[in-house]
């Protein structure tokens, strides 16, 4: 259910980022920041107490993915410049690319040498902390949130491009195993 409401989340946060209202932004920031923290429970409740479901771990790693290209995009079409640009390349790029990884890692049956890693937990929790600042954008108490939002994504992106290659890592061997049979 907290799956399915992060999928339903994202037009309401997509309509509050465009809106014309005053505070449109803090508000689709807030229902940013309130679905992410449902990806958390989402995961404690389905560890703590055992359920889990094939529909669960198929949809929740999709509902993360398209909450966060989604946002991404909207962020750098409201403030396009190349840096972000390319945070926001280097962010889609490596989720595509650790979902490709995953997908041909269960198809040969070692799908759990690339299962998650505290790298690509840290990378999580930093860019829904950066994008979520970024989508407030207004500066508050005095402190310009977006900057630390901005700063936050781009160490995401740096631990973005580390988990990657934890993951590449890991499926290397089975990737040369591949070649060498083939070749």
């Amino acid at each position: 259910m907290l799956t399915l409401f992060r999928i339903a989340a994202i037009p309401v946060v997509v309509i509050c980022f465009y809106s014309p209202l005053p505070n449109a932004r803090p508000i689709a920031a807030v229902l940013f920041g309130i679905a992410a923290v449902t990806d958390l429970i989402d995961g404690w409740v389905a560890r703590r107490y055992g359920q889990t479901s094939r529909f669960g771990e198929f949809l929740d790693p999709v509902a993360d993915k398209l909450m966060v290209s989604i946002l991404l995009v909207m962020l750098v079409q409201a403030d396009s410049r190349w840096f972000e640009d390319v945070i926001a390349m280097i962010i889609i790029g490596r989720e595509i690319t650790v979902s490709a990884l995953r997908e041909w890692m269960a198809t040969i049956g070692e799908r759990a040498n690339v299962s998650v890693s505290t790298a690509g937990k840290i990378k999580t929790t930093m860019q829904m902390f950066g994008i979520g600042f970024m989508v407030y954008k207004n500066t508050l108490f005095g402190i310009p949130i977006y900057q630390v939002g901005f700063v936050l994504l781009l160490f995401a992106a740096v631990m973005t491009i580390w988990s990657m290659l934890i993951y590449l890592r890991a499926a290397w061997p089975f990737i040369v195993k591949d070649q060498d049979s083939a070749g």
